[in-house]
């Protein structure tokens, strides 16, 4: 790589985009051993970016650039197979896309016209090559063809015993036991590395690792199900569980309380960032570690499953100039990523937009985002409190807990502000009780109150293998639905294939937008229930969840059995 690295170098002086004496320096670097290469030096001492080669050699060659940074989705596992592993790290090249009969790939060496016509003669097909960073290039290949396999790395573990072994007698864990951040070839650092490179790979959202009593239960949740991998040997827990708690920056010797802590690592040249909870349990600690995707939160809210009618209310109540617009569900429902996509929405820099945040799970630009802490006193009221000091014109309070919270919050909405907050309750009309019970002056909850909507997520079936589905009887009558509506409609199925998960990728929400008018102020002034609130709204046009995820069904977006499971009738 040295020759193609110093054409590149004199390329670059030719052009006039370095200087003489900085390729100098840059060659000093490399006599010094600080760096690799002629490049490289000149990266290291800032001479030229990454970026601006890039666009050189593309032009020079007369090739396209391609940015994998900028991918937001995976490449598809049948394009991965186009071109075996082994070709693939040998010419240091890799499938990108498959379209027309033309497979593009993507390639760090341009000038290498021998790599590209044995490329084409051993795949047999019509081949388009772009190029690419050569650190992307690496990423990618460790993620789409150097996958560690869970099988030899447990095997590498067992056999070197004198690495495994932990003492049974002790409540502490040093830095030996589970290998310093340098010594990558540790297989503990590989296994927990792989464990988490492959979540991602499967477009997990969590990986729980749970102590059993004689087994070590490693499961991801995907597309909200819950799927068991291969596990390592239970003697093997105390090990992992270490790696994990240096990892997020928890203290290694406490095991009696549970602990909270972040871990970020590159994947495919993405930094993934996750949220690690550790509990003590009967047989050990459980780790929970949530990915957090911040491309999910930067969706736009047609973007997140809403249909056009629903679009317009929401839009109708990101417009308004105060109230409180609460968002509803149980823990997983997709209420964070909503939330952000409507700060997204209306994140302009003529307002100002403050959060408070248990925690901050996305650092979203041009926001002021408030964690909160209660060991020293900042608590969701509190940080309130503050924040209306700041003279913001939209608030988003993490979650209303109790009346001190709800209170606050309220007195902001009927002083100007347009606030969005969490409140956990199965529907939207439920919002309504569920703040009186805190305490809150039912006057007040009427007068504030602007919006509830209530969400779950819904695995979206497969576009490349689901097929038509024979509604049953039992199902009909289970969804309330005629026989006519199941003639008017195709519903679907899963099957899977090699792209999904049993016939399931990605989710979806499902949603119940509860607006707020004239004759429900008057219920909520009388302290009527729910269920007369609910009927109410329903007289006005609400649409519950079951309704919402019926039609999508209708569609063939997803199935009747994911209505079902997550959902009641009304």
């Amino acid at each position: 790589m040295t020759g193609q690295e110093e054409f590149i170098a004199d390329l670059l002086l030719s052009k006039g985009l370095v200087s003489e004496a900085q390729i100098q320096e840059a060659r000093k670097r490399v006599q010094d051993e600080s760096v690799d290469n002629v490049l490289a030096g000149l990266y290291f001492i800032k001479a030229v970016d990454e970026k601006t080669v890039l666009n050189m050699l593309g032009e020079e060659y007369d090739v396209e650039v391609y940015d994998f940074d900028q991918r937001k989705e995976r490449i598809p596992e049948h394009v991965i197979q186009m071109i075996p592993a082994q070709i693939a790290i040998r010419y240091r090249m890799i499938p990108i896309d498959y379209a027309n009969d033309t497979l593009t790939v993507a390639m760090a060496d341009p000038a290498d016209i021998e790599s590209q016509d044995a490329v084409r003669h051993l795949i047999k097909m019509d081949v388009v090559f772009v190029l690419a960073a050569p650190r992307q290039i690496a990423h990618a290949m460790d993620f789409y063809y150097r996958r560690a396999d869970a099988s030899d790395i447990l095997t590498e573990m067992t056999e070197t015993t004198t690495d495994v072994t932990v003492s049974t007698t002790t409540d502490s864990t040093t830095d030996s036991e589970v290998g310093g951040e340098d010594d990558d070839a540790a297989p503990i650092i590989r296994y927990v590395r792989m464990v988490i490179t492959e979540a991602f790979r499967s477009r997990a959202s969590d990986i729980h690792l749970e102590p059993m009593e004689r087994r070590f239960r490693i499961r991801y949740r995907i597309d909200g199900v819950l799927n068991e991998m291969e596990a390592p040997p239970k003697y093997m827990q105390k090990r992992i569980i270490s790696r994990l708690k240096l990892q997020s920056g928890m203290d290694l010797s406490e095991h009696r309380i549970p602990q909270d802590g972040r871990i970020r690592i590159q994947a495919m040249g993405r930094e993934l960032d996750l949220r690690v909870s550790d509990i003590p349990c009967t047989h050990g600690e459980s780790i929970v570690m949530r990915i957090l995707d911040k491309s999910g939160v930067m969706l736009g809210i047609s973007e997140l499953g809403f249909m056009e009618d629903d679009v317009k209310l929401i839009y109708k109540v990101l417009n308004l100039p105060d109230g409180i617009f609460l968002v509803t569900g149980p823990t997983g429902s997709g209420k964070t990523t909503s939330l952000y996509s409507f700060l997204h929405e209306l994140n302009q820099p003529t307002r100002k937009i403050i959060t408070a945040e248990d925690p901050v799970e996305y650092e979203l630009s041009g926001i002021n985002q408030v964690q909160v802490n209660t060991d020293v006193g900042l608590t969701f009221g509190s940080a309130l409190r503050a924040m209306l000091r700041q003279a913001p014109n939209i608030i988003m309070v993490g979650e209303i807990r109790d009346a001190e919270t709800g209170t606050i919050a309220i007195n902001a909405a009927l002083t100007g502000h347009l606030v969005f907050s969490t409140l956990h309750t199965n529907d939207a009309p439920s919002a309504v009780p569920r703040l009186i019970d805190m305490g809150i002056k039912p006057f007040l909850v009427a007068s504030s109150l602007r919006a509830v909507m209530a969400q779950r997520l819904v695995r979206r079936l497969c576009k490349n293998c689901k097929r038509p589905h024979e509604v049953t009887e039992n199902e009909r009558e289970g969804l309330g639905i005629t026989q006519e509506y199941v003639q008017e409609n195709t519903f679907m199925e899963p099957v899977g294939c090699p792209e999904c998960n049993k016939g399931y990728r990605g989710r979806m929400g499902i949603y119940e937008i509860f607006l707020l008018d004239n004759s429900i102020e008057t219920l909520i002034y009388q302290r009527a229930d729910s269920g007369v609130i609910k009927r109410r709204a329903k007289e006005l046009g609400m649409r519950d969840l079951r309704d919402d995820g019926i039609r999508k069904a209708a569609m063939g977006v997803t199935s009747i059995n994911e209505v079902l499971r997550l959902t009641v009738s009304s």
